[in-house]
């Protein structure tokens, strides 16, 4: 028999169809969903929502490094800040206020840790030679 079928003359039932349709949806919908990127909309309201938190977190942390390298003792409590674990320097940075906004009672969530982590692996220059880069800015 299959030596005699010829596809030019296959008709499909309604009922070949109808599957043909099903597979095809849920084929696509199962490939979408799993390799296509696709997500439900709960999946993107929480994706929005964790996206927003880490952006507000990572600006909070750079106005904290900004903050915390504007103090006249930013030497000293940069070295104070290395000798802590890495587990204490998001509570020295809090403690500090770095991470606190004006008009916000509460730190903002996330951005110690970021904070510190920057400040961290900053370098500071000696204390005579930011001195001196200070004397040089206000005589220019």
């Amino acid at each position: 028999m299959a030596e005699n079928f010829n596809w030019n003359e296959y008709r499909p039932s309604k009922a070949v169809w109808f599957w043909s349709c099903i597979a095809g949806v849920l084929a696509t919908v199962i490939l979408g969903f799993t390799w296509g990127g696709w997500v439900t909309g709960g999946t993107a309201e929480e994706m929005v929502a964790t996206a927003r938190e880490d952006g507000r977190a990572e600006l909070v942390a750079t106005v904290c490094v900004d903050k915390f390298l504007a103090t006249s003792d930013a030497a000293v409590r940069l070295a104070q800040l290395k000798e802590e674990s890495q587990w204490q320097r998001d509570d020295f940075i809090e403690e500090g206020g770095w991470v606190t906004l004006a008009g916000f009672e509460e730190p903002v969530d996330g951005a110690a840790g970021l904070c510190a982590e920057q400040l961290a692996e900053m370098e500071l220059p000696a204390a005579n030679e930011a001195a001196a880069a200070e004397t040089e800015t206000s005589v220019n």
